[in-house]
């Protein structure tokens, strides 16, 4: 009899393992700064550190949240401001994982005859809505004296933005990498007005998942932390192989995409720590802000760095 009962224990046990180990469902977009996450998938560290994850790719940062919050992705691959837009919606959505900073690689571009933030009056602006971009503009915009108000936008996702910048359509875009690049590359007459690089800390991502997701996983958050952190390593210490699999996944030529992947900087489980350490909570208030400006309808609450960050799991992994 106790041979029976640690018998169907020990199935119980097994059954129960196999369903700690669900698939996780996992949104991102074709940004560079996301890079890591197909080099785990390619290099096989997801199943390495036990999580199995699929990989799903998305044009609009709206369709990702609303995936999340129906419940149909379990993480999403966001930027901090994004993250403050679904609280203020209403969306349980916090970061468990920072993974880049974009400098050079988020950017404004400007057609002929726009040499300067001020010569953007009147003119016909290119980007998504809610999206980093958006943050990017109404930041140039303030630093210069100057709301969205003064600027005509035309709403527009990072890919398509580029091409009606070449096509001669809309007059700036603002966009990022490899988008950026592409653009540049269509025209002489195209150049980089701004970049996230005035504002260090301005747009930065994380992987996200609901409160009670990350709560009730902590296994599956953590094998997510840890192949993100072989990722990056792996990166390091072989550029080139690294690079090629990131170019690859979002569609970009290695003699364009080398030069944009310099302006942004991936951050591995130490780096990540000091930066939580640092500014990384006064910037999510500087950010709030920018955004409850820009729009007080939609952005009523500046949240909290707790409101928006489940990072425990992250701090309990020794470097």
């Amino acid at each position: 009899m106790l041979k029976k009962l640690a018998l169907a224990s020990a199935i119980l046990t097994m059954v129960a393992g196999t369903a700690a180990a669900e698939t996780v469902k996992l949104g991102l977009q074709p940004w560079l700064g996301y890079g890591p996450l197909w080099v785990a998938e390619e290099k096989g560290f997801f199943e390495k550190r036990g999580v199995d994850v699929d990989l799903t790719n998305f044009n609009w940062d709206q369709d990702m949240i609303a995936a999340l919050a129906s419940d149909n992705l379990h993480v999403i691959a966001g930027a901090t401001n994004g993250v403050i837009a679904s609280f203020n919606q209403g969306v349980d959505q916090k970061g468990f994982l920072i993974m880049d900073l974009a400098f050079e690689a988020d950017a404004i571009i400007a057609g002929k005859d726009i040499k300067t933030i001020a010569d953007l009056k009147g003119k016909k602006v290119a980007f998504e809505s809610g999206s980093t971009s958006d943050l990017l503009i109404n930041y140039a915009l303030k630093q210069n004296g100057m709301s969205i108000e003064d600027i005509e936008h035309v709403p527009m996702g990072a890919s398509e933005a580029g091409l009606a910048l070449v096509s001669g359509r809309v007059d700036v875009a603002v966009s990022y990498e490899p988008y950026i690049s592409a653009a540049l590359a269509q025209s002489p007459d195209n150049t980089v007005l701004y970049t996230a690089a005035e504002k260090p800390g301005l747009i930065s991502d994380m992987l996200t998942a609901k409160g009670d997701w990350i709560k009730d996983n902590p296994e599956a958050v953590k094998g997510l932390i840890l192949a993100w952190n072989d990722s990056i390593e792996f990166i390091r210490a072989n550029p080139q192989e690294g690079m090629q699999m990131i170019a690859t996944a979002v569609g970009s030529k290695m003699d364009k995409f080398e030069p944009a992947f310099e302006g942004v900087r991936l951050y591995n489980i130490a780096e990540m720590k000091e930066f939580l350490d640092g500014d990384f909570q006064a910037t999510i208030q500087e950010i709030g802000e920018i955004m409850q400006a820009a729009n007080p309808d939609q952005i009523k609450k500046i949240p909290t760095p707790e409101d928006i960050l489940d990072m425990d799991v992250l701090m309990s992994i020794s470097n």
